[in-house]
């Protein structure tokens, strides 16, 4: 097949341009190689701060590959975890994070390790699927929300002077309501079907697991209707303690409105 005169220019042009990125990638490449330890953390660190994360994550990646012994290459580990994050990188800034925190343990800023993992998860978005329709994220299986709410619970329990601990606490209250909402959501779910069991298991872990969150209420109310359809009426007087403890202003009203005629809605 021919090319008119202007297809043949713009493909020219096209195929220079090409030609003149591979040549600035392969001019970088070869200057990475030779620098030392301390040059490639300074270019890793000047890009890190121009906002150039693909170019960072070379710098840093060629230091670990090459020096990997070095204090810079120690340093380069952990910075790594957020130029993968700040690239959109997901999966490799969790990568990076659980390789460091398997191997330095002990370290210093271990805890922010845990958090980046935390905050990977945390932000991941719906899928396309779900973003298209409006899916009401309160009832998709929350995988991430609960690798989240893990890496910032151990953040918040085992390092709780870390400068990451009150942004990591902030978002495990969002994470736990939302976690309590999807697990009586499967109770009621459940619960429509007959499957008294399941409900109550799955209402007693949203109790549990998340206390203080907004769906513990229901999830309550949940466990006293399972019981008492099962005939578990010690477990139900249980649950109706708990209940009236923490929510004794709304039993109050809910019995004064019982008493009311029917007629009477004021």
């Amino acid at each position: 097949m021919r090319l008119s005169g202007p297809m043949r220019g713009g493909v020219a042009a096209l195929c220079v341009v090409l030609l003149a990125v591979v040549g600035c990638s392969s001019h970088r490449e070869k200057a990475l190689a030779r620098q030392t330890p301390e040059q490639l953390f300074k270019t890793a660190k000047k890009d890190l701060g121009n906002n150039d994360f693909n170019g960072a994550i070379k710098a840093y990646e060629a230091l670990t590959a090459r020096f990997p012994f070095t204090d810079e290459a120690r340093q380069a580990r952990i910075d790594l975890i957020y130029a993968y994050y700040r690239a959109g990188e997901g999966e490799s800034a969790t990568d990076a994070a659980d390789a460091f925190i398997r191997e330095n343990p002990t370290h210093p800023r271990v805890d922010y390790a845990y958090y980046m993992k935390g905050l990977v998860d945390f932000e991941k978005p719906p899928n396309a699927i779900e973003k298209l329709f409006g899916a009401d994220m309160s009832k998709r299986p929350p995988t991430n929300a609960r690798k989240s709410f893990a890496s910032f619970k151990i953040v918040v329990e085992q390092y709780p002077k870390s400068e990451y601990a009150h942004d990591a606490l902030q978002r495990m209250v969002y994470l736990r309501d939302r976690l309590a909402n999807y697990e009586v959501h499967v109770a009621r779910y459940y619960f429509k079907r007959g499957a008294y069991i399941a409900a109550a298991q799955r209402a007693k872990g949203a109790v549990q697991d998340y206390d203080g969150a907004p769906a513990v209420k229901e999830a309550l109310a949940m466990m006293i209707a399972c019981y008492d359809k099962l005939g578990l009426q010690p477990l139900a007087a249980q649950a109706r303690e708990v209940y009236e403890a923490n929510y004794s202003a709304d039993v109050a009203q809910s019995q004064a409105v019982a008493k009311r005629a029917w007629w009477k809605i004021w």
